[in-house]
Protein backbone atom coordinates (compact mmCIF):
# COMPACT_ATOMS: atom_id res chain seq x y z
CA UNK A 1 0.00 0.00 0.00
CA UNK A 2 1.43 3.39 -0.76
CA UNK A 3 2.27 5.73 1.97
CA UNK A 4 0.24 8.13 1.39
CA UNK A 5 -2.99 5.84 1.79
CA UNK A 6 -1.45 4.48 4.68
CA UNK A 7 -1.29 8.09 6.04
CA UNK A 8 -4.57 8.45 5.24
CA UNK A 9 -5.96 5.53 7.08
CA UNK A 10 -3.95 6.81 10.14
CA UNK A 11 -5.33 9.97 10.00
CA UNK A 12 -9.02 8.71 9.50
CA UNK A 13 -8.19 7.02 12.46
CA UNK A 14 -7.24 10.26 14.34
CA UNK A 15 -10.31 12.24 13.79
CA UNK A 16 -12.68 9.15 14.51
CA UNK A 17 -10.84 9.71 18.18
CA UNK A 18 -10.60 13.18 18.37
CA UNK A 19 -13.52 14.63 16.69
CA UNK A 20 -16.36 13.46 19.16
CA UNK A 21 -14.40 15.12 22.13
CA UNK A 22 -13.86 18.04 20.20
CA UNK A 23 -17.77 18.33 19.35
CA UNK A 24 -18.84 17.45 22.84
CA UNK A 25 -16.06 20.12 23.93
CA UNK A 26 -17.64 23.30 21.38
CA UNK A 27 -21.07 22.15 22.21
CA UNK A 28 -22.13 20.45 18.44
CA UNK A 29 -23.36 17.43 19.88
CA UNK A 30 -23.13 14.31 18.21
CA UNK A 31 -20.18 13.88 15.23
CA UNK A 32 -22.51 13.44 11.87
CA UNK A 33 -21.11 11.86 8.92
CA UNK A 34 -18.78 13.51 6.87
CA UNK A 35 -16.92 13.64 3.80
CA UNK A 36 -13.11 14.15 3.32
CA UNK A 37 -11.10 15.49 0.48
CA UNK A 38 -8.00 17.26 -0.46
CA UNK A 39 -8.27 20.45 0.11
CA UNK A 40 -4.43 21.65 -1.45
CA UNK A 41 -0.79 20.37 -1.18
CA UNK A 42 1.88 22.25 -1.39
CA UNK A 43 6.12 22.23 -2.82
CA UNK A 44 6.68 20.28 1.04
CA UNK A 45 5.53 17.07 2.06
CA UNK A 46 2.40 18.57 3.87
CA UNK A 47 -1.11 17.60 2.52
CA UNK A 48 -4.39 19.33 3.56
CA UNK A 49 -7.62 17.61 3.50
CA UNK A 50 -11.48 19.55 4.10
CA UNK A 51 -13.50 17.67 6.59
CA UNK A 52 -17.08 18.69 5.49
CA UNK A 53 -20.62 17.88 7.11
CA UNK A 54 -23.20 20.10 5.68
CA UNK A 55 -22.19 23.60 6.53
CA UNK A 56 -19.83 22.61 9.10
CA UNK A 57 -16.15 22.14 7.50
CA UNK A 58 -13.07 21.69 9.33
CA UNK A 59 -9.23 21.55 7.80
CA UNK A 60 -7.11 18.18 8.55
CA UNK A 61 -3.09 19.04 8.12
CA UNK A 62 -1.05 16.07 7.46
CA UNK A 63 2.38 16.55 7.70
CA UNK A 64 4.54 13.36 7.67
CA UNK A 65 7.17 13.50 10.13
CA UNK A 66 10.25 13.03 9.76
CA UNK A 67 10.18 15.22 6.65
CA UNK A 68 7.63 17.89 8.40
CA UNK A 69 7.32 18.80 11.93
CA UNK A 70 4.28 20.44 13.20
CA UNK A 71 5.27 21.80 16.29
CA UNK A 72 6.95 25.43 15.05
CA UNK A 73 3.29 25.87 13.00
CA UNK A 74 1.43 25.50 16.46
CA UNK A 75 4.21 27.56 17.90
CA UNK A 76 3.88 30.71 15.47
CA UNK A 77 0.40 30.00 15.06
CA UNK A 78 0.00 31.11 18.90
CA UNK A 79 2.50 34.23 17.96
CA UNK A 80 0.59 35.70 15.19
CA UNK A 81 -2.89 35.09 17.00
CA UNK A 82 -1.69 37.15 19.87
CA UNK A 83 -0.92 39.67 17.28
CA UNK A 84 -4.71 39.30 15.94
CA UNK A 85 -3.78 38.47 12.84
CA UNK A 86 -6.14 35.47 11.16
CA UNK A 87 -4.34 32.49 12.20
CA UNK A 88 -5.84 28.74 12.46
CA UNK A 89 -6.74 27.96 15.29
CA UNK A 90 -5.25 24.32 16.77
CA UNK A 91 -8.63 22.55 17.71
CA UNK A 92 -6.78 19.14 18.10
CA UNK A 93 -3.12 17.82 17.63
CA UNK A 94 -1.30 14.40 17.59
CA UNK A 95 2.31 16.27 17.07
CA UNK A 96 3.95 12.98 17.01
CA UNK A 97 2.37 12.02 13.74
CA UNK A 98 2.35 15.10 12.28
CA UNK A 99 -1.93 15.44 12.63
CA UNK A 100 -3.57 18.54 13.25
CA UNK A 101 -7.13 19.92 13.18
CA UNK A 102 -8.00 23.74 12.27
CA UNK A 103 -10.53 25.63 11.69
CA UNK A 104 -11.32 26.55 7.40
CA UNK A 105 -10.41 29.68 6.94
CA UNK A 106 -12.16 29.66 3.62
CA UNK A 107 -11.68 28.16 0.04
CA UNK A 108 -10.40 30.93 -2.01
CA UNK A 109 -6.45 32.34 -1.73
CA UNK A 110 -5.85 35.71 -2.73
CA UNK A 111 -3.86 33.77 -5.69
CA UNK A 112 -7.18 32.65 -6.88
CA UNK A 113 -8.99 35.92 -6.49
CA UNK A 114 -6.59 38.93 -6.85
CA UNK A 115 -6.70 41.25 -9.98
CA UNK A 116 -6.23 44.60 -11.27
CA UNK A 117 -9.45 45.47 -9.58
CA UNK A 118 -9.57 44.73 -6.49
CA UNK A 119 -5.27 44.33 -5.88
CA UNK A 120 -5.38 47.97 -4.01
CA UNK A 121 -7.89 46.21 -1.71
CA UNK A 122 -6.79 43.20 -0.66
CA UNK A 123 -3.03 44.35 -0.72
CA UNK A 124 -3.95 46.72 2.15
CA UNK A 125 -5.74 44.04 4.26
CA UNK A 126 -2.89 41.66 3.92
CA UNK A 127 -0.75 44.97 4.93
CA UNK A 128 -2.56 45.26 8.03
CA UNK A 129 -1.80 42.12 9.04
CA UNK A 130 1.70 42.20 8.01
CA UNK A 131 2.15 44.93 10.08
CA UNK A 132 0.40 43.62 13.51
CA UNK A 133 2.76 40.72 13.61
CA UNK A 134 5.77 43.00 12.80
CA UNK A 135 5.09 44.76 15.51
CA UNK A 136 6.06 41.45 17.88
CA UNK A 137 8.71 41.26 20.21
CA UNK A 138 11.53 39.51 19.13
CA UNK A 139 11.60 37.43 22.41
CA UNK A 140 9.93 33.89 21.01
CA UNK A 141 13.01 32.14 20.60
CA UNK A 142 12.64 31.93 16.76
CA UNK A 143 15.53 31.03 14.89
CA UNK A 144 17.75 34.56 13.46
CA UNK A 145 18.11 34.94 9.45
CA UNK A 146 21.64 35.12 10.26
CA UNK A 147 24.39 34.63 7.60
CA UNK A 148 24.60 31.02 7.64
CA UNK A 149 21.04 30.69 6.56
CA UNK A 150 20.84 33.87 4.24
CA UNK A 151 24.13 31.54 2.37
CA UNK A 152 22.61 28.32 2.79
CA UNK A 153 19.49 29.55 0.90
CA UNK A 154 21.62 31.43 -1.73
CA UNK A 155 23.63 28.41 -2.13
CA UNK A 156 20.49 26.35 -3.59
CA UNK A 157 20.81 28.09 -6.88
CA UNK A 158 24.26 27.00 -7.96
CA UNK A 159 23.31 23.61 -6.54
CA UNK A 160 20.15 22.97 -8.14
CA UNK A 161 19.03 25.04 -10.60
CA UNK A 162 22.83 25.69 -12.45
CA UNK A 163 24.52 21.87 -11.62
CA UNK A 164 21.62 19.98 -11.34
CA UNK A 165 18.98 21.68 -13.90
CA UNK A 166 21.50 23.03 -16.18
CA UNK A 167 24.70 21.08 -15.61
CA UNK A 168 26.41 24.00 -15.07
CA UNK A 169 29.58 24.22 -12.48
CA UNK A 170 30.57 27.86 -11.32
CA UNK A 171 34.64 27.57 -11.17
CA UNK A 172 37.15 29.86 -11.08
CA UNK A 173 36.56 33.47 -11.81
CA UNK A 174 32.76 32.59 -12.09
CA UNK A 175 32.76 30.94 -8.49
CA UNK A 176 34.70 34.10 -7.18
CA UNK A 177 32.08 36.40 -8.74
CA UNK A 178 28.94 34.54 -7.26
CA UNK A 179 30.82 34.04 -3.98
CA UNK A 180 31.41 38.53 -4.06
CA UNK A 181 27.47 38.57 -5.20
CA UNK A 182 26.55 36.49 -2.13
CA UNK A 183 28.58 38.70 0.00
CA UNK A 184 26.55 42.07 -1.06
CA UNK A 185 23.51 40.71 -0.96
CA UNK A 186 23.83 38.76 2.74
CA UNK A 187 25.66 42.24 4.24
CA UNK A 188 21.96 44.12 2.81
CA UNK A 189 20.00 41.60 4.15
CA UNK A 190 21.91 41.86 7.85
CA UNK A 191 22.02 45.86 8.40
CA UNK A 192 18.55 45.84 7.75
CA UNK A 193 16.05 46.38 11.19
CA UNK A 194 14.97 42.96 12.86
CA UNK A 195 11.29 42.23 12.85
CA UNK A 196 8.97 38.31 12.51
CA UNK A 197 9.66 37.35 9.19
CA UNK A 198 7.00 34.91 7.53
CA UNK A 199 9.20 34.04 4.87
CA UNK A 200 6.05 33.13 2.47
CA UNK A 201 3.87 35.98 2.99
CA UNK A 202 2.53 35.64 -0.62
CA UNK A 203 -1.06 35.43 -2.25
CA UNK A 204 -1.07 31.56 -2.51
CA UNK A 205 -0.77 31.48 1.54
CA UNK A 206 -3.55 34.39 1.95
CA UNK A 207 -6.86 33.22 2.57
CA UNK A 208 -9.80 34.95 1.49
CA UNK A 209 -12.14 35.27 4.84
CA UNK A 210 -13.33 37.21 7.50
CA UNK A 211 -11.30 38.88 8.93
CA UNK A 212 -9.26 39.23 5.72
CA UNK A 213 -7.00 37.85 5.08
CA UNK A 214 -6.63 34.28 7.08
CA UNK A 215 -2.76 33.67 7.08
CA UNK A 216 -1.14 30.44 6.57
CA UNK A 217 1.74 28.67 5.52
CA UNK A 218 3.99 30.68 8.52
CA UNK A 219 5.77 27.81 10.17
CA UNK A 220 9.30 28.90 9.03
CA UNK A 221 8.91 31.93 10.39
CA UNK A 222 12.11 33.54 11.80
CA UNK A 223 13.54 36.96 13.00
CA UNK A 224 14.52 38.94 10.19
CA UNK A 225 14.95 41.43 7.21
CA UNK A 226 12.16 44.07 7.33
CA UNK A 227 11.47 44.16 3.88
CA UNK A 228 11.63 40.68 3.49
CA UNK A 229 7.61 39.72 3.50
CA UNK A 230 6.67 43.10 2.16
CA UNK A 231 8.78 41.99 -1.25
CA UNK A 232 7.66 38.70 -1.16
CA UNK A 233 4.08 39.88 -1.12
CA UNK A 234 4.80 41.95 -4.10
CA UNK A 235 7.24 40.37 -5.78
CA UNK A 236 5.16 36.62 -6.22
CA UNK A 237 5.87 33.52 -7.71
CA UNK A 238 3.06 33.34 -9.53
CA UNK A 239 1.48 36.49 -10.95
CA UNK A 240 3.70 39.48 -10.97
CA UNK A 241 2.56 43.46 -11.23
CA UNK A 242 3.58 46.78 -13.04
CA UNK A 243 7.14 48.10 -11.42
CA UNK A 244 5.34 51.68 -11.21
CA UNK A 245 2.56 49.36 -8.97
CA UNK A 246 4.53 47.77 -7.35
CA UNK A 247 6.69 50.93 -6.03
CA UNK A 248 3.43 52.51 -5.05
CA UNK A 249 2.46 49.82 -2.41
CA UNK A 250 6.21 49.33 -1.27
CA UNK A 251 6.00 53.46 -0.57
CA UNK A 252 2.12 53.14 0.92
CA UNK A 253 3.72 50.12 3.16
CA UNK A 254 6.67 52.05 3.79
CA UNK A 255 4.36 55.40 4.90
CA UNK A 256 2.43 52.88 7.29
CA UNK A 257 5.25 51.04 9.12
CA UNK A 258 7.11 54.48 9.80
CA UNK A 259 3.80 55.66 11.85
CA UNK A 260 3.10 52.47 13.63
CA UNK A 261 6.35 52.63 15.01
CA UNK A 262 7.86 49.35 12.48
CA UNK A 263 11.79 49.89 12.01
CA UNK A 264 11.99 50.37 8.89
CA UNK A 265 14.60 52.97 6.91
CA UNK A 266 14.17 56.26 7.52
CA UNK A 267 14.21 57.31 3.91
CA UNK A 268 12.33 55.58 1.41
CA UNK A 269 15.33 55.30 -1.70
CA UNK A 270 17.64 53.25 1.07
CA UNK A 271 14.18 51.26 1.56
CA UNK A 272 13.58 50.33 -1.84
CA UNK A 273 17.37 49.51 -1.84
CA UNK A 274 16.99 47.09 0.70
CA UNK A 275 14.09 45.63 -0.64
CA UNK A 276 15.47 44.86 -4.08
CA UNK A 277 18.84 43.01 -2.94
CA UNK A 278 16.57 40.99 -0.50
CA UNK A 279 13.87 40.39 -3.28
CA UNK A 280 17.18 39.26 -5.59
CA UNK A 281 18.75 36.59 -2.24
CA UNK A 282 14.92 35.63 -3.10
CA UNK A 283 14.65 34.92 -5.88
CA UNK A 284 17.84 32.78 -6.44
CA UNK A 285 16.68 31.14 -3.37
CA UNK A 286 13.34 30.22 -4.82
CA UNK A 287 14.79 29.26 -8.39
CA UNK A 288 16.98 26.69 -6.98
CA UNK A 289 13.73 25.22 -4.90
CA UNK A 290 12.25 24.73 -7.71
CA UNK A 291 14.60 22.97 -9.54
CA UNK A 292 14.94 21.02 -5.87
CA UNK A 293 11.17 20.15 -6.16
CA UNK A 294 11.31 19.14 -9.63
CA UNK A 295 14.76 16.79 -9.82
CA UNK A 296 14.15 15.76 -5.77
CA UNK A 297 10.61 15.55 -5.60
CA UNK A 298 9.33 14.81 -8.55
CA UNK A 299 7.28 17.99 -8.66
CA UNK A 300 8.47 19.92 -12.51
CA UNK A 301 5.66 22.82 -12.82
CA UNK A 302 7.23 25.08 -10.34
CA UNK A 303 9.51 25.75 -12.96
CA UNK A 304 7.65 27.15 -14.90
CA UNK A 305 7.61 30.26 -13.09
CA UNK A 306 11.47 30.56 -13.30
CA UNK A 307 11.32 33.20 -15.94
CA UNK A 308 9.28 35.07 -13.60
CA UNK A 309 11.99 35.03 -11.12
CA UNK A 310 14.62 35.94 -13.55
CA UNK A 311 12.40 39.28 -14.83
CA UNK A 312 12.11 40.65 -11.44
CA UNK A 313 16.64 39.47 -11.14
CA UNK A 314 16.81 41.65 -14.07
CA UNK A 315 14.88 44.65 -13.18
CA UNK A 316 16.74 44.69 -9.97
CA UNK A 317 20.21 44.57 -11.98
CA UNK A 318 19.01 47.10 -14.51
CA UNK A 319 19.03 49.77 -11.64
CA UNK A 320 21.23 48.69 -9.09
CA UNK A 321 24.89 49.29 -10.12
CA UNK A 322 26.57 47.70 -6.94
CA UNK A 323 24.86 44.40 -8.31
CA UNK A 324 26.83 44.56 -11.60
CA UNK A 325 29.17 41.89 -10.96
CA UNK A 326 26.36 39.20 -10.67
CA UNK A 327 24.82 40.73 -13.68
CA UNK A 328 27.48 39.68 -15.43
CA UNK A 329 27.84 36.32 -14.40
CA UNK A 330 24.01 35.61 -14.71
CA UNK A 331 24.45 36.59 -18.53
CA UNK A 332 27.74 34.66 -19.11
CA UNK A 333 25.24 31.63 -18.28
CA UNK A 334 22.53 29.82 -20.35
CA UNK A 335 20.26 30.04 -17.03
CA UNK A 336 19.83 33.37 -17.70
CA UNK A 337 18.34 34.42 -20.73
CA UNK A 338 16.14 37.33 -21.84
CA UNK A 339 12.63 36.44 -21.06
CA UNK A 340 9.52 37.84 -22.83
CA UNK A 341 7.51 40.11 -20.51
Amino acid sequence: MPDEDVRLGQLSAWLDRCLPELFAAEGWGAVPAATLTSASSDASFRRYFRWQAGPRSLIVMDAPPPQEDCRPFVKVAGLLASAGVHVPQILAADLERGFLLLPDLGRQTYLEVIDPDNADTLFADAVQALLAFQQLPLDAGLPHYDDALLRRELQLFPDWYLQRHLGIELSGAQLAAWQRSCDRLIASALAQPQVLVHRDFMPRNLMLSAPNPGVLDFQDAVYGPVTYDVTCLFKDAFLSWPEAQVRAWLERYWALAREQGIPVQADFAEFLRASDLMGVQRHLKVIGIFARICHRDGKPKYLGDVPRFFRYIEAVLARRPELAELGELLASLPAFEAVPA
